[in-house]
């Protein structure tokens, strides 16, 4: 079910971004804006971090083409990546690269995919508002999160910080941005966090955890710290460099270490030259990209990213 408070957050850049595609639209390939482009239906599943992205794609698309019809679900990237290995889907959101057990499950299937890098994230650690947490270092992070962690104060990762009771919030084990923090964050040897924490794969449920939990904590992606900034707190890391906020400057300029990441499309090659509504939709997505990045509050790729994420494209035709 779409976010309301996504839908809030984004509807005057669609409109902004809708007009300006509409404007431009009839030059975009193969008819992507036109009555004569094509028709057909899109199965797309994955990260909940990707779904607002690939959500605002669909929607912008249907302005111009409303013969295409894009199921978008969130079912998480470990999920997602399911249902694509298996055929079931065209296009999998991913918040990480796909693992080597789900590559040999697609294999079995005869599944072949071509990856495309659709936007930068900056994982961000929130924490209630009213909080006197304002910048954690990456070893806190990690004493907080590993697994077994007996932290259950503020006041046990840092005297300074208030005598108050911990209530962690964080996305469950299909969630790519969870096997993010374990493996990228945690260490490449960990492949879980603590499991005492309300988990779930809606970032909206996390989102209402914390602001609504006096002492809490989470973490999700940047977007959706962004949509809800009014209830929460962002939580600046230092990585031995100083305290950084998240935001789309320091997670470009490499800055935000280590929570930035890659966010990803798969797309099932055979799919894309066989289906022209799958040919279409991933067009259009990668022609407008940076549009819709911006338009779903988003971090664009910059130009080197944007040129291999291209190239990728159109790799998948030969």
């Amino acid at each position: 079910m779409k976010s309301t408070s996504f839908r809030r957050a984004i509807v005057p850049g669609f409109a902004v971004l809708a007009l300006a595609l509409s404007a431009c639209g009839g030059d975009n390939a193969e008819g992507a804006a036109g009555e004569d482009g094509a028709s057909g239906d899109v199965a797309i599943d994955g990260s909940s971090t990707v779904y607002p992205m690939t959500t605002a794609a669909s929607e912008l698309l249907a302005e111009q083409n409303p013969g295409i019809k894009a199921a978008v679900g969130q079912a998480g990237t470990g999920g997602g990546f399911e249902r694509f290995c298996a055929g079931e889907t065209d296009i999998s959101d991913a918040s990480r690269p796909i693992e080597d057990d789900e590559v040999s499950v697609g294999e079995e299937n005869g599944v072949e995919y071509t990856e495309l890098q659709v936007a930068t994230d900056a994982l961000t650690v929130v924490v209630h508002p009213d909080l006197a947490v304002d910048c954690l270092t990456t070893d806190q992070l990690i004493e907080l999160w590993a697994p077994g962690s007996k932290i259950t104060n503020w006041s046990q990762l840092d005297p300074s910080f208030p005598d108050q009771e911990i209530s962690l919030f964080g996305p469950g084990k299909d969630s790519g941005t969870y096997d993010y923090m374990a493996a990228d964050v945690i260490g490449e040897e960990s492949e879980t966090t603590r499991d005492d924490y309300e988990a779930s794969e809606d970032d909206n449920v996390l989102v209402q955890g914390v602001s609504g939990t006096e002492g809490a904590t989470g973490y999700f992606g940047y977007t959706y710290y962004e949509e809800n900034q009014d209830a929460l707190k962002a939580v600046a890391i230092d990585d031995g460099n100083g305290c950084v906020e998240p935001s789309a400057e320091t997670a470009q300029a490499g800055e935000y270490t280590p929570l930035s990441r890659p966010l990803f499309i798969y797309v099932n090659n055979a799919k894309y030259n066989d289906n022209e509504a799958v040919k279409e939709f991933t067009d259009f997505y990668i022609e407008n990209l940076q549009a819709i990045a911006e338009a779903a509050l988003f971090i664009p790729l910059n130009e080197d990213q944007y040129a291999e994420t291209q190239s990728n494209l159109e790799g998948i035709s030969g």
